[in-house]
């Protein structure tokens, strides 16, 4: 099993930035994809970024030139660096990673509102 803690999330001003963390735990081998994902309310659940264990990163269109993913290896833990806030990027943020199996982290809510 695979445990994944999300940090970071909270309400931010338009303009403002956050950055989300998640550390995953337990029986870790070999992480490989790591990644976030948002669901608004009343929408699907949609790719943010994600990162290969070599550093690959892609980004959805949305997104592109204002967040940042990151990983460190060592701490097994992913991160995504958010600048330049919308409202429309207020969701709910899920991590997501690949051992073997597919895990997701429990959620964390970002609100972009004045």
């Amino acid at each position: 099993q695979v445990q994944l803690v999300e940090s970071g999330g909270g309400l931010v001003q338009p303009g403002g930035s956050l950055r989300l963390s998640c550390a995953a735990s337990g029986s870790i081998f070999r992480l490989n994809g790591m990644g976030w994902y948002r669901q608004a309310p009343g929408k699907q659940r949609e790719l943010v970024a994600g990162i290969t264990r070599g550093g690959r990163t892609n980004y959805s269109e949305p997104v592109k030139g204002r967040f940042t993913i990151s990983r460190d290896n060592a701490k097994n833990t992913v991160y995504l660096q958010m600048n330049s806030l919308k409202p429309e990027d207020s969701a709910v943020y899920y991590c997501h990673v690949v051992v073997g199996l597919h895990y997701w982290g429990q959620g964390t809510q970002v609100t972009v509102s004045s």
